[in-house]
């Protein structure tokens, strides 16, 4: 794939991010930044960094977390629907 370059801003700093997604998906990852930031609010540029830094991996964990409990809700209801199927299921015939 190709780099691409995404001139943003931060904070009111400037920067060239490279990256091989699509330009429209940077600058979405930057927006969504620029709300958190907004969100913590505050004066110093270094705590509202780290308060948004903690927000969006709290975020993260708890998507994390809702993934692995529906994975294991999944993995439940099949293996009860196998026990099902195992219940009404005739015998395999025996070969002679």
């Amino acid at each position: 794939m190709t780099a691409h370059r995404v001139e943003c801003e931060l904070l009111g700093q400037k920067f060239t991010i490279r990256s091989e997604a699509a330009p429209e998906y940077v600058r979405e990852l930057v927006d969504y930044i620029e709300g958190k930031l907004k969100e913590v609010g505050g004066a110093d540029p270094i705590k509202r960094l780290g308060l948004a830094a903690l927000v969006i991996t709290d975020e993260l964990f708890r998507v994390r977390a809702e993934q692995a409990r529906a994975a294991g809700d999944v993995n439940a209801r099949v293996d009860t629907l196998l026990k099902l199927l195992a219940e009404v299921m005739p015998p395999p015939a025996k070969s002679p």
